[in-house]
């Protein structure tokens, strides 16, 4: 059989390779510590879960709109509107299964070959991906521990050619869990303005910051730079909704109708009864919201102390999100060694910064909880001490 060439393009997750063999191993009875997971350990929040259950009950169980149910765009345009000073009408949203078919559908809508994409590394491995399968090209601009991982306006002007489309900003980041101050944010809007290019802002991680970083979207920074952003967010993350499969992209009338199109050829609408869930999400309580973060919190600064005291490891302090992307440089493995030399000998899961644009580092997912974190990270220190 002949597979069609843009299959052999892109490589697999190795994010859920990982993960799988970390689950294999638990399976035959290995006591495995995995900080791979992308996702909360905690529960589905109870009136989110009830509301789907309530929907299923009043038998809301059929097709529904491509784009999504009316109510959920309403609430979520509130909720752009409210929080992030975004004035996008339910019109102006698309409701998609999972944060990550946002992007591929925005992607496809948007970019065709020869079409130039620019992508700040570390990144999350599936951009580039997403990019190639839609025949265009990647565009990858390095940053290093010492600007936090983040890029400037200087480097994505130089980035820019002629054939540039598309800017991807992930703030909170994954997997380094930077967090772009608002300054930042509207050096980076008054460039995207200047080189007159579209920009992407993956806020999937915003509700959850630390030490009192805010979140500010690109595209509240002027009506100039909210007439070239396209917003992707989703219920995974800040709800541990991972498994609902409900994300959302909110944009200009023009790319959200042809999203819309492609989704209708492609996944129709998301399952009805969840979207419901997502509902009271959005208008109910966030006390779990702010409790996960308090949780999330306090493994974050055991981990940095762990590893601050480590032979070998540096990492700076995130700010966002979930993870620590911790520089492993000076024991001389490539990340891809270090995980599968740590898995085989220590039974601990971590990902590979390889995955990510970034050989000499490592992802450390803290959505787990704190006694399996205090296993692992002896576990990591036992290893680093005898490379």
């Amino acid at each position: 059989m002949k597979l069609a060439s843009r299959v052999a393009q892109v490589p697999p997750s190795v994010t859920l390779a990982i993960s799988a063999k970390a689950k294999a191993m638990k399976a035959e009875g290995l006591d495995v510590c995995s900080f791979s997971a992308g996702e909360p350990d905690f529960d589905t929040p109870v009136h989110v879960k009830e509301a789907a259950k309530k929907a299923l009950d009043e038998g809301k169980t059929r097709y529904g709109p491509v784009a999504g149910e009316p109510k959920l765009r309403e609430a979520i345009a509130r909720k752009l509107q409210q929080d992030n000073q975004l004035n996008y009408e339910a019109q102006n949203v698309i409701v998609t299964n999972g944060g990550k078919y946002s992007l591929f559908n925005l992607i496809l809508a948007l970019i065709e070959p020869g079409d130039e994409v620019i992508i700040p590394a570390p990144y999350w491995l599936s951009y580039p991906e997403m990019v190639k399968l839609a025949g265009g090209t990647p565009v990858i601009v390095a940053t290093d521990e010492s600007s936090g991982y983040k890029i400037t306006p200087e480097q994505l002007k130089a980035a820019t050619t002629s054939k540039t489309k598309l800017f991807v900003l992930n703030s909170p980041s994954n997997p380094t869990g930077c967090v772009y101050t608002p300054d930042e944010i509207r050096a980076l809007a008054a460039m995207v303005v200047e080189l007159d290019i579209w920009v992407v802002s993956d806020e999937i991680y915003e509700k959850i910051l630390y030490d009192g970083a805010t979140h500010l979207s690109i595209g509240a920074v002027s009506p100039e730079s909210f007439a070239r952003t396209i917003i992707s967010n989703g219920f995974a993350k800040s709800y541990a909704m991972t498994g609902w499969r409900i994300g959302y992209a909110a944009g200009p009338m023009e790319i959200i109708k042809a999203m819309n199109t492609i989704q209708s050829h492609s996944t129709s609408n998301v399952c009805t009864f969840a979207q419901y869930g997502a509902i009271a999400a959005i208008e109910g309580s966030q006390e779990q919201v702010t409790q996960m973060v308090k949780a999330f919190d306090e493994r974050r600064k055991y981990i940095l102390e762990q590893i601050g005291s480590m032979p070998k490891l540096s990492c700076p302090t995130p700010e966002g999100a979930f993870y620590v992307f911790v520089n492993i440089g000076q024991t001389g493995l490539s990340s891809v060694d270090f995980c599968s030399k740590l898995l085989e000998a220590h039974q601990v899961a971590v990902i590979p910064g390889a995955a990510f644009g970034a050989d000499d580092c490592i992802r450390i997912s803290y959505a787990t909880d704190m006694e399996s974190i205090a296993k692992g990270l002896d576990r990591i220190r036992q290893f680093v001490e005898t490379v």
